[in-house]
């Protein structure tokens, strides 16, 4: 799709933009023309790291504030056209240790951003980054968004919260709101120190490294969605009119075991791995297979992932082969 027309000369914040997935979205628009401001708190257990926006100069303007504070929320929301909501606390570990700091980040936070949008700026498009997780173990595979929501976490019902106060405020204040239920997003920019984000971090970080790589389990079948197919879906829901009130799922192909995950990855890096049994702290929480349906997005807007597992995996490599030390 042709986003130039939309995003040409408008005003778009991204919260979480120096983290991961803000910076590649942050990159994209900038690139067609938009007047983008980040919000980041760079709190460095949360995934925002500097080195993701040194390319982009004077292109994006980084404002250092917490989505926990109201006051700054508001005035930032004043004159927005476009909002991504990406800002979160995304470890499921973490959640259950210290549930009451995932409780503001993830539930009361979200709210506040609203409470900024009503009465600052009703018409911003908004855009809410929320998690497969919210679904828990499955019913069924694929799983689609009829699947009735059963989280095994704190992460998963603060983030089911935060989706659905998104949905609210659309449906009662007419803001434009909508939500992509994101399912293991990988690619260049992902946080590799710790599995904070995504354990694919970590095994690459190790790979990069020349040390093996755990694998827990194994047999768990999962589905990958690259950066840049992430970022297409935000954009695209950002500017369709059918996407108001919506939540959909995002997914990725092929579907794979992490041990066939694991093989890919030794193939293209010369790593070795081993698998390992669940630690307890984890297996009490791990949904075992997920994979996603992305029919309905792809039926109503007409997104589908476009960069396949293998070659994702290939970018983020070489990615990182570059400049892993910023990212330590």
């Amino acid at each position: 799709m042709e986003y130039g027309p939309y995003f040409q000369g408008k005003r778009v914040l991204v919260t979480g933009g120096a983290g991961f997935i803000g910076s590649n979205l942050a990159r994209r628009l900038a690139g067609l023309g938009a007047y983008v401001t980040l919000v980041d708190s760079l709190i460095p257990e949360y995934g925002g790291n500097l080195a993701n926006i040194e390319d982009l100069g004077e292109m994006v303007r980084l404002n250092i504030a917490d989505v926990r504070d109201e006051h700054a929320m508001e005035y930032l929301v004043q004159g927005q056209d476009y909002l991504f909501n990406l800002a979160g606390q995304t470890s499921h570990l973490d959640s259950m240790t210290d549930p009451f700091t995932d409780l503001d980040i993830n539930c009361r936070a979200q709210l506040a951003i609203l409470e900024a949008c009503r009465r600052a700026n009703p018409s911003v498009r908004l855009v809410f980054a929320s998690t497969r997780q919210i679904y828990g173990r499955p019913d069924y595979l694929p799983v689609d968004e009829k699947h009735l929501l059963r989280p095994t976490d704190v992460n998963g019902v603060n983030k089911m919260a935060g989706e659905w106060y998104h949905i609210l405020y659309n449906n009662v204040y007419d803001i434009p709101a909508c939500a992509l239920r994101l399912t293991n997003t990988f690619g260049p920019g992902m946080r590799v120190k710790d599995a904070r984000q995504t354990f694919v971090g970590i095994w690459i970080r190790l790979a990069l490294e020349g040390k093996p790589f755990e694998v827990w389990g194994g047999e768990q079948l999962r589905d990958f969605t690259y950066v840049d197919d992430c970022v297409e879906a935000m954009l695209l829901c950002a500017v369709r009119d059918e996407a108001r009130g919506q939540v959909y799922n995002l997914g990725g192909q092929p579907v794979v075991s992490l041990r066939e995950l694991a093989d890919m990855l030794a193939e293209l890096s010369g790593a070795e791995y081993a698998i390992k049994e669940f630690p307890p702290e984890r297996k009490r929480i791990d949904i075992g297979d997920y994979y996603s349906s992305f029919e309905r997005i792809r039926d109503e807007l007409g997104w589908e992932p476009r960069v396949d597992l293998k070659e994702g995996l290939s970018r983020t490599l070489d990615y990182y082969r570059e400049r892993l030390d910023k990212y330590l």
